[in-house]
């Protein structure tokens, strides 16, 4: 079985990597920077699959082609790559929103696109689309982020029905505040990170979604900290 995973450099993307690289996968490791990608096939590698780093940019539509033709096979697709910026509405750009959306929205339909051609001839595949709960919820300063990340959701729904008939599978996880730099930059106001959700839980949640049967699938998978009262 071969997984792609998008923003696999750091963060979420090179835990799950890791995680898949320990349930058996081989995988295609994707970002813009080939120094970190090349660190994580080194460390997936170490469980005995084989791992290729292919640097690219995803908002770029003919790179995503290029990307996706270069393949045999997909079993798996983690739509993971994924930016922020954080303003309030009245100080936001358009060039960030459009920033923004280009990578989160346009980049991961690219490679949803690209996937579901192939694993319609396969008959079989999975995506799996790492949203947030700002994909479901509104937080101050995320506008242009959650907006991305809504869209996320509205196109993993579209997904899940065009998908069903031919096999493929498609599913979401919005995971509340996980330990990254990215969270550092939307929540300062977060200082105790320990009882945070940890890259690796978020890996846990996809290899779960691998795991089931084919008669069975779940749409969305919200992971909350046990110590927030609300999404958080």
């Amino acid at each position: 079985m071969k997984a792609l995973i998008t923003g696999a450099s750091q963060g979420i993307g090179s835990a799950i990597a890791l995680k898949l690289a320990e349930c058996g996968y081989d995988l295609v490791l994707v970002a813009r920077n080939a120094e970190k990608l090349a660190e994580v096939k080194q460390q997936c590698e170490a469980f005995g699959i084989s791992a290729e780093v292919r640097p690219a940019d995803l908002s770029q539509e003919p790179e995503v082609v290029e990307l996706f033709q270069s393949l045999e096979t997909v079993d798996l697709l983690v739509n993971n790559a994924g930016v922020g910026i954080f303003d309030p509405l009245t100080e936001a750009s358009l060039e960030d929103w459009q920033y923004i959306f280009k990578l989160n929205v346009e980049g991961s339909f690219l490679c949803m696109r690209e996937a579901m051609k192939m694993m319609k001839s396969q008959a079989r595949g999975r995506i799996i689309n790492i949203s947030s709960v700002v994909g479901v919820k509104g937080y101050p300063n995320q506008g242009a982020y959650g907006a991305s990340k809504h869209a996320l959701i509205g196109m993993t729904k579209t997904a899940i029905e065009e998908g069903r008939d031919f096999n493929i599978r498609v599913h979401a996880i919005c995971p509340g505040g996980v330990a990254t730099e990215m969270v550092k930059q939307s929540r300062p106001d977060l200082t105790d990170f320990s009882a945070m959700i940890q890259p690796e839980d978020v890996a846990d949640a996809v290899a779960y979604l691998c795991s089931l049967p084919e008669n069975i699938t779940v749409d969305v998978i919200h992971l909350r900290r046990a110590a927030s009262d609300q999404s958080w």
